[in-house]
Order: structure tokens, then sequence, then C-alpha cells
């Protein structure tokens, strides 16, 4: 059955030659990370540092880096797990089909929490500035803990069945934190946590917080998992484990994983924030320090042979993506369950996850139309953009099943936007959410969770043809420059220094749309992309999508040529370009540092640790 602990998983790995074990001695201030990073992307294996820096608990990096190695490590329960789901949304499958389902009985046992009197996380305590502090970025404003289990119960309704489980991360050290008495909490809008907060904030109560760190590895899962209101993530764990989940309950406190490698218990007190960050983060930027909870810390329990699991996020693709592409695996069937209507999803890796979400979905509100035009699709992308992680979505490009050439799907993102730019009315199938909640890190808004979202939507007939070539004698205003053709239909070009204030629209670009509405064949480019570096932008897909869709915010950053307003729609009759250049309030990218890069180039080089992985 699945592990119990990060040993059992470490040893299985190890067994099956994919763990290598670093005995050089590393630093956790940016070494351990650029190491990890750097064999991820490698396709590598798994990593245990017996020997960190200052430090005497070992640390282990990549466990989830692979397909290959989520598989393994979850191949027990998947398919029950799968099969459970089903049966929760058509419990008429297990008659139909019942040696599918002979597991599920077994597997829904699994996700009842079990009480213990103790378990070997209990055996020791230690304090915050004895744990490893792994720094990941140069610009990072401290040590963080970036596989946190985030443990909370709804103050109305304490028990495991109205608990949440959350990744939410948490600095340990830096900024004005009390040494060993104060962590930092950051969490997202759109959380599970917040409602658990916001209850004990109206009872005029502390929350009780307990922050679990390695343990089965179907916790730290269960921790990312999309799932939905009501279902805790803890009963989740327990049926990818393969096992009850073994709880404990110090006196007074909330309950722990008894096969935890570690836990910090504390207090979210009322009113207690402080600035938290800076942090590289997913999306390939530094989060910036803002105003976040701050968790006092009353213990810090820790077993005998405790590990501690890290991974490190960045631009994408990153040992995230791992975790991301798995989830879509395990839900993929239950996607038109969840949003009717709705065939598939893509929320894109390479634009960091929710910038950009491409679906697919039928349109058959008025099937005798002469003419088809997105209706239904707009139920679809606003049912999207209404319940679960999608709805953190900026941009949904939405098509219709109907029109689709076979074997087009919403993960073939060159086929997928060619299908979308062929199809779409640009004078009628933009659709626009302003002044609206964003993703706590995305910058390209208007404040901190503020900003806009778009809906792009396609059905019928192929309404051009995408051109491939640029126009010919094309001129483009001073400051712009280096246009190219990206792919049929897409334009990019370099434009000059952002330099406008947030929340203001830049009159360069409205010179530049004015332009174009003199370029003959410009419609053949119906979307149009001013970057920085046209060159970097237009050299891959990944490139692309990471500029274009983290670096704009829909409603600041859409220009139209021949764009217009009507009745407070906004359209533009021959192409859309988007503002992509990073603008003065964005938050910079994330740069490595070249001294520690070298330090890892050694573990690689003939002799080293990691010689024929990186």
């Amino acid at each position: 059955m699945g592990y119990r602990n990060t040993r059992e998983c470490l040893e299985a790995l190890e067994a099956r030659g994919e763990l290598v074990r670093i005995e050089k001695c590393v630093d956790a201030h940016l070494e351990a990370g650029a190491i990890q990073r750097r064999v991820c992307r490698a396709g590598g294996p798994a990593l245990l540092f017996t020997n960190v820096k200052g430090c005497r608990f070992p640390m282990a990096a990549n466990l989830y880096g692979t397909m290959d190695r989520m598989r393994f490590l979850f191949r027990d329960t998947v398919d029950t797990v799968r099969a459970l789901m089903r049966l929760k949304l058509s419990p008429m499958e297990a008659l139909k089909k019942p040696r599918r389902y002979l597991g599920a009985p077994l597997a829904a046992w699994h996700t009842l929490p079990k009480k213990v009197a103790t378990g070997p996380v209990l055996q020791n305590q230690t304090a915050i500035s004895q744990l490893p502090h792994l720094v990941s970025w140069p610009m990072d404003g401290g040590s963080y803990v970036t596989l946190p289990q985030v443990y909370t119960e709804n103050p109305a309704k304490p028990g495991f069945g109205g608990s949440n489980l959350g990744m939410y991360r948490v600095q340990l050290t830096g900024n004005d934190y009390a040494p060993d008495r104060e962590v930092g909490l950051h969490y997202q809008i759109h959380r599970g946590i917040g409602p658990h907060h916001a209850e004990a904030i109206r009872r005029g109560e502390p929350l009780r917080v307990n922050i679990f760190v390695g343990g089965a590895p179907a916790m730290t899962l269960a921790a990312v998992m999309p799932l939905p209101d009501g279902f805790p993530e803890l009963f989740f764990a327990g049926a990818m484990a393969g096992h009850r989940i073994a709880m404990v309950t110090p006196g007074g406190g909330l309950p722990i994983p008894a096969e935890a490698d570690f836990c910090i218990s504390g207090i979210l007190e009322q009113g207690g924030q402080k600035p938290e960050g800076p942090f590289g983060d997913h999306l390939g930027y530094y989060s910036l320090a803002h105003d976040f909870p701050v968790l006092k810390v009353d213990r810090v329990w820790h077993r005998n042979d405790a590990i501690w699991p890290f991974t490190t996020v960045g631009r994408p693709p990153q040992e995230d993506t791992v975790f991301g592409a798995f989830i879509h695996e395990l839900t993929a069937d239950l996607v038109s369950s969840v949003f009717a209507g709705v065939h598939e999803v893509h929320a894109v890796d390479a634009a960091g996850v929710h910038p950009l979400l491409l679906a697919v979905g039928s349109e058959r509100y008025v099937p005798y139309a002469a003419v088809r035009q997105p209706q239904e699709l707009l139920t679809n992308a606003m049912a999207l953009l209404g319940t679960t992680q999608t709805s953190l979505s900026k941009y949904v490009f939405i098509a219709a099943a109907e029109d689709l050439r076979p074997g087009v799907t919403c993960h073939d993102v060159p086929a997928f936007f060619r299908h979308m730019l062929e199809r779409a009315d640009l004078t009628r199938d933009l659709h626009f959410i302003t002044r609206t909640t964003i993703d706590t890190l995305d910058y390209s808004g208007i404040s901190l969770n503020q900003g806009s979202k778009l809906i792009f939507a396609a059905a019928g007939e192929p309404k051009r043809e995408l051109a491939c070539e640029l126009p010919a004698g094309m001129d483009l205003p001073r400051g712009f420059r280096d246009p190219a053709v990206f792919a049929p239909g897409v334009l990019v070009l370099k434009g000059p220094r952002h330099q406008r204030k947030r929340d203001r629209q830049d009159p360069a670009m409205d010179r530049l749309a004015a332009v174009l509405e003199k370029v003959k064949g410009i419609e053949g480019f119906p979307l149009i992309v001013v970057a920085d570096d046209a060159g970097f932008t237009a050299k891959d897909w990944d490139n692309f999508l990471w500029v274009a869709f983290t670096r704009s915010d829909p409603a600041t950053d859409m220009y139209g040529v021949e764009g217009f307003t009507h009745a407070k729609h906004w359209g533009a009759k021959k192409a859309v370009v988007i503002d992509a250049r990073l603008k003065t309030y964005h938050a910079p990218p994330l740069t490595p540092d070249p001294e520690v890069e070298k330090r890892v180039d050694a573990l690689g080089a003939p002799g080293g640790a990691l010689h024929g992985i990186i």
C-alpha cells in the first residue's frame, strides 16, 4: 500500500534507482534550490542532501519531479481513487460496471482519518532557528517552507469534516519576524483557509494553525489538490495513501499526522499582519513584500529520523508542473461533470497556469441558427470563472467542440490558437470583466489582487485566412521595431520601454494601432503582441505564452486596430494588440546567482555527484 512517511518513500525510490545521495556539504541558501531546479529540468532523480550547512536535518528534493515518479509513488491507489471520483458523481456506475469499482468501498474507508494516542512526530521539539533555512532566489526576503501542508479547522465546525489542508507558503526568517516566535503565512485569495480565518475574526478568536512538513506523500498531493468545497483534503489524502491517515492530538491543540517529519504549531491572532516576501514565485517573477498574517509559534515538533522535503518554484516548467499534470490526469474525466457543457480544460503551465486557460465547450443553444456564434460557450466560460481554481484564470480562450477538426484539443496549443484566431469575431467575441479579483501573485493588474479578465470565444465557420508573411512595406511608429511572424496570424514586435503608471493605458500603443490601420493585409494578423524583446518572445511557444500572458492585463493592455466601444462593448475590426512589455510596476523576473550556478556545475562535472544527470 501507499507510503506512510518520507523515509519509506525515499527508500523505495533508492531501491528503484531513482534517488541520488549528495554527501558533499550543500548550503540551503541558494545552492540547494539551484541544484533541485537543474536536476528537475533534466528529468533527473530525487535527491537526498545528507550534509546541510549549519543544520543537522537532511533535506530531500525532487521527489515529485517526473510523471513516471509520481505514478510510481501512487501506483497502488491512483486507479481506485479515479474510480471513486467517478462513483461519487454517478453512483449508478457501480451497478453498471461492478468489477471496475471493487476497491471503492475500501478506498472510501481509507478517507476517514484515524485518531491515535501518540506518534513519531511528537518524539522531539526544536525551534524555528534549528530548521533548514531554504532560500531559493537571490532577492527572497528570507527562508521558506516550500512544501508545507497548512492545516486549519472551521471554528464554527471543528473536526476533520470541516478542515482545510492547503499549500500556502511559509516564511521562517527575515523581515520583522521575531526569531523563533513568529513566521509569515502567505495565503492567496480563493483559498480554503480564508473562510476559517474569517470565522475566527468574526468570533473574536485566534485561529489555530498547524503546518506539517513531510510524512505521507499523499498529504503533500492533497495540499495542492483543487477539491470542491465541503470535501476535506485530509480525506482525499487517505484515499491516495491507501490507508487511513493516523492523526495525533497534543493536549489543547489541532491534530497532527503521526507520521509527519515536522509540525509547526501556532495561532493567527486578531489583526496580526506583517510584511511577507519577496519570494521567487511560480509565474517566473518575484512576488513583492505585502502584509500577510503572522503565525505566533507555540511549538515545533519533529520525529527522530526527520527529513525536510522541499521544492523550488520559478518560471515553468518546474516540479510543480508535474503536480499539475498529475492532477489533470487524475481528474480529466470529471471536467464535464463539474462544469456542465465543458469537455476539456488546459491551465497553461508555460503561461504560469492562472494567466491563461484554454477550454473546449459545447455550443448548442441555437442549433437551428444559420450563423453560429458563441452563446453557450459564454455560459461555460462564466462557470469556469465562478468556481474552483479555474476562477483565478485571467485569459479564457474557449472554442466550440462542434467546430474542432479531428485530433485538435486545447492541449495542442499551436493548433488551438490557430483555430481560435481563424474563427473569432473580434468585434463581438471579446468579453471583459473589469475591476475584479485576480491571482495574488499576478502583478499585471491595477493593484494587489485586482485586475481584469477576458473571455475570448470562437464558434462557427472560419472568418479569415491567417497570414504567414509580414505585410509588404510595413512601417512602424518611432520606438517600435523588429516585427516577426511568430505563428499563423500572430505577429510579435519590439516596443519602447514602458514608462506609464499603474492603471493607465499608453498613448504610444494607440499610435501604433493607428499606424497599423493603414497597413494592407494587417487583418491577417488578428493577434499582435508587443514585447521588450521580440526575438526572445518569438523564439518558441513557451517564451511567447510566458511573455504575452504574464505581462499583460486584458483591460489595461489590450488595444485595437480599428478598435471601438459601443454601448460599453469593446471590439476591434482588424486586430487586437496586447502590450506585453514589462511595466514600471511589475515585479522583476527571476534570475539565478552566477556564482551559485558555477558550484552546481561542479556537481555535474566528472567525479561530481550529479555527473551525467545535469
